[in-house]
């Protein structure tokens, strides 16, 4: 069977049954849409009645203040679920576009709560989902207030690689990373100059190579060391071998 990558994502958190893989994958085939680079995928002030989930491309969510200013608070790949939980909110407090052309399957609140409900499988691994979401974002809070430049761009690119392998989209220290200096600036509180300044540094000291939209990293746990990178916050589910005929 082919894995779709949001089942393959949420299968790193639980144990999935085949049926709940087989649920969870019938969802790409409900309403897929796609945007173009730049496109609000979701606006702040927008009431959310659906949630979404990435089927291609790169997005980010962000705020930006009444003065034009903009702060990139995650990026989202393939496999990413706009929080599965979302349409609890009355409405968006952030807005999510798209850095690549993406597409996207839209889930109704309705298929959700059914699939949420048969599925304990599936119900735990989107908490879960959701918990290391959170986690994510207080690692993004301690780069900005304790790491330095070069940490900060370090760990961001251990982060993705991290994040891409799980869904089978990194191998041999290769992964897509289209993300430009701006972008970089805006997720970590620097300004496009000094992004470029430590980039030239990561690239001085072999630690990356950065050809947008490609990223290799030669020797990832010199870099991983070179950013104090502990993976254990993107809490990986623990490999249980015994159990990997009937789950996925």
């Amino acid at each position: 069977m082919t894995v779709f990558a949001p089942a393959q994502k949420l299968a790193a958190y639980a144990a999935l049954s085949a049926n709940e893989v087989r649920a969870v994958t019938a969802l790409s085939e409900g309403r897929p849409q796609t945007y173009s680079v730049g496109a609000d995928i979701v606006s702040e002030g927008q009431q959310l009645s659906t949630t979404f989930m990435i089927l291609q491309g790169w997005a980010m969510r962000y705020k930006v203040l009444r003065d034009g200013r903009r702060q990139i608070l995650s990026f989202l790949v393939a496999g990413d679920m706009c929080d599965p939980y979302c349409f609890l909110l009355h409405q968006a407090d952030h807005s999510i576009a798209a850095v690549t052309d993406v597409v996207t399957t839209t889930v109704s609140r309705g298929a959700m709560e059914d699939i949420v409900l048969g599925n304990p499988g599936l119900a735990k691994a989107m908490w879960v989902d959701a918990l290391v979401t959170a986690s994510i974002q207080r690692e993004w809070c301690v780069s900005i207030g304790q790491r330095s430049a070069f940490e900060r761009l370090s760990h961001l690119f251990c982060e993705i690689y991290a994040r891409l392998e799980v869904v089978g989209l990194a191998k041999g220290g290769r992964c897509a990373f289209p993300v430009n200096q701006y972008e970089l600036a805006d997720a970590t509180g620097m300004t496009a100059v000094h992004v470029n300044r430590v980039l030239q540094d990561l690239r001085k000291r072999g630690l990356i190579e950065l050809q947008r939209p490609d990223l290799f990293i030669p020797d990832l746990p010199r870099l991983q060391a070179a950013a104090l990178f502990d993976p254990q916050y993107l809490h990986p589910k623990p490999r249980d071998p015994q159990s990997e005929g009937d789950h996925l």
